[in-house]
């Protein structure tokens, strides 16, 4: 059984050996030691026995780690909590139709900025039976009045002038027939209404679709050849246009629970929008949701803040972004890296070069920390080593 495991480790040896020598006299070595046989074998053997117990017997010996070290320093920490969301308009409208029909023509198109009163579509009404009916019987009914009413005021007009009537009964036939006139005008004023959605006498066009504010064209949703749906107390009707002023935008976001209660309106946010990361934006808190949700999990809470831009500064809505908010700064203050602290039953330490290589524990006491660095109040100096852990 010996003279086994001594045959298995002599091969073992030889082939280790072969190794070696591919990579010192290349390959062509190599095949010259092969060529030898039972010769290679033996001499590799004597080789192990001579090579090996030399490399045990340092494995056998202790290593020595050798630890890198860092020192305190003095820095700037800023505490923050951060929240994500998006970027919008504060004041975004909704330009609904009037009256329901098809849209005849589209005169803006999106990102186009327009004023008050300007024209946005114009829509060709298809009138309700029911209400054409409607209106052509009152304006028929209308027409009948004023017709007996003229006449009526023209006969009395001549007996007044015969004064055989006295200017009172006069007067009361004249004023009849004025209303009459205005009971005409009304009506003819509907039916066109009805019909056509405009009236040339009233001024009123209620199938031409108008901005109510300066600014940006989102989105206009309705193309011409689209049927629209009045905006009535029953329905909110269809959306012809949506403008907002893109020179007023806000930020708004969620937070953690954990930095709710620390957050203040006035506070300062930094702005990270994805699509432009090499810019920040500045922003003022202005609205702290009172109400948490629960998401995931996790209770977060609304916030929402004022963006300042400058007259270069253009952000498109819906962005998506990134505020810091920053909770607490110190200026200045003696701080190490988080990784060289460890605790022992939740009390900090650090380990403190003495001697080169040799540490002590050394208790600290702990403020401020960015998550990378954090403030050291006492129990360390500027100039102690410490040991480094990566």
């Amino acid at each position: 059984m010996k003279t086994r495991k001594k045959s298995v480790l002599l091969l073992t040896a030889a082939r280790v050996t072969l190794v070696l020598l591919k990579i010192i006299a290349g390959y062509r070595t190599i095949k010259i030691w092969q060529n030898l046989g039972m010769y290679t074998t033996a001499a590799a053997g004597l080789a192990l026995l001579v090579i090996v117990p030399g490399c045990l017997s340092q494995r056998s010996g202790k290593v020595k780690t050798v630890y890198s070290t860092d020192t305190a320093f003095v820095t700037d920490i800023v505490q923050k909590a951060v929240a994500t969301g998006t970027v919008a308009p504060r004041k975004q409208i909704e330009v609904k139709a009037q009256v329901s029909g098809i849209i005849e023509k589209v005169y803006v198109t999106a990102g186009q900025p327009v004023k008050a009163g300007q024209l946005l579509a114009k829509i060709r009404l298809t009138p309700d039976a029911v209400n054409l009916s409607k209106a052509e019987s009152e304006l028929q009914k209308a027409r009948i009045s004023y017709t007996n009413a003229k006449i009526e005021k023209e006969r009395f007009e001549q007996l007044f002038k015969e004064k055989v009537v006295a200017e009172k009964e006069y007067h009361e036939y004249l004023l009849n027939f004025n209303k009459a006139d205005a009971d005409l005008r009304e009506a003819q004023n509907t039916l066109q209404l009805v019909k056509v959605g405009a009236s040339a006498q009233s001024g009123i066009a209620a199938n031409e679709v108008r901005s109510t504010v300066n600014g940006i064209l989102l989105d206009v949703p309705a193309k011409e050849g689209n049927f629209v749906i009045e905006r009535n107390t029953f329905n909110e009707g269809t959306t012809v246009a949506t403008i907002a002023d893109m020179n007023d935008m806000i930020f708004t976001g969620k937070v953690e629970e954990a930095d709710v209660n620390r957050l203040k309106p006035g506070m300062d946010l930094a702005i990270t929008v994805r699509a432009t990361e090499e810019r920040t934006y500045h922003a003022q808190l202005e609205f702290i949701s009172p109400n948490g949700v629960k998401e995931e999990g996790a209770t977060t809470f609304e916030v929402r803040a004022a963006i300042k831009l400058d007259s270069t500064q253009f952000l498109r809505a819906g962005y998506s972004a990134t505020a810091d908010i920053v909770l607490e700064k110190l200026n200045n203050v003696l701080a190490v890296r988080e990784s060289v602290v460890r605790f022992e039953k939740e009390k900090p330490y650090v380990e403190v070069e003495v001697q080169p290589q040799t540490f002590e524990k050394r208790y600290v006491q702990l403020g401020l920390s960015d998550e990378i660095n954090i403030q050291v109040l006492g129990g360390l100096k500027a100039t102690d080593r410490l040991k480094a852990v990566f």
